[in-house]
């Protein structure tokens, strides 16, 4: 199985990207060759060439994003990543049109994606407490990370026809870290991909 982490842990202010590439390092891991995956990764610190960058995500059966969420949005580095990316990509093998067809321009629209058969993953890290999305009358409005802030995201990859493995949303980790808290950050994602990849890998061999 092939697998494609993007790091979105920009360094930025006071951010120096130490939790996404933490969460990477994990990937590595547990992505081994040993245990059956091929792995490619990009960091968006780093120099990229989008042609490569297009190639990784046509080649990969998995597309794994991590990022912090920045004033309840992606990092700006990361924006322009997709931007780039994304644009590259039409016609390239991500996506063809937006689906729709002239005689019909009211339906379809976002059915002109090219990944089918491919999943998609999303890890975030909040200064935010889990509580304040599922509490009443807390500042998220009982509306979890996935159907609130990342609708859009969500719906940007599945304009590229990839489907969503299920999130992973890792909380609270400015004011409280301690080492303890990483370990068990750590434990916690390596067994959400355990039963995640697993599965994934499980159906494919069904197909």
């Amino acid at each position: 199985m092939k697998i494609f982490i993007i790091n979105g842990g920009q360094v930025f202010a006071h951010s120096g990207g130490f939790l996404n590439q933490r969460i990477t390092e994990w990937d590595q891991s547990f992505f081994t060759h040993e245990n059956g995956f091929e792995l490619k990764t990009t960091n968006i610190n780093h120099a990229y060439d989008l042609q490569e960058e297009v190639e990784k995500f046509v080649w990969a059966d998995i597309i794994i994003y991590h990022f912090p969420v920045w004033w309840f949005s992606v990092p700006h580095g990361l924006k322009e990543y997709l931007d780039k990316v994304l644009t590259a990509g039409h016609r390239a093998g991500m996506y063809y049109s937006d689906g729709r067809k002239m005689n019909n321009p009211d339906r379809n629209y976002g059915t002109g994606g090219l990944l089918h058969g491919r999943k998609y993953m999303v890890t975030t890290s909040w200064n935010a407490p889990e509580a304040a999305f599922t509490l009443e009358d807390e500042f998220f409005q009982q509306k979890s990370v996935d159907e609130g802030v990342l609708f859009g995201f969500h719906r940007m990859n599945a304009f590229l026809a990839l489907s969503a493995l299920p999130s992973f949303h890792f909380h609270d980790v400015e004011k409280n870290m301690t080492a303890d808290r990483l370990e068990q950050f750590r434990l916690d994602y390596l067994q959400h991909l355990s039963a995640e990849i697993f599965q994934t890998q499980l159906h494919a061999i069904e197909q």
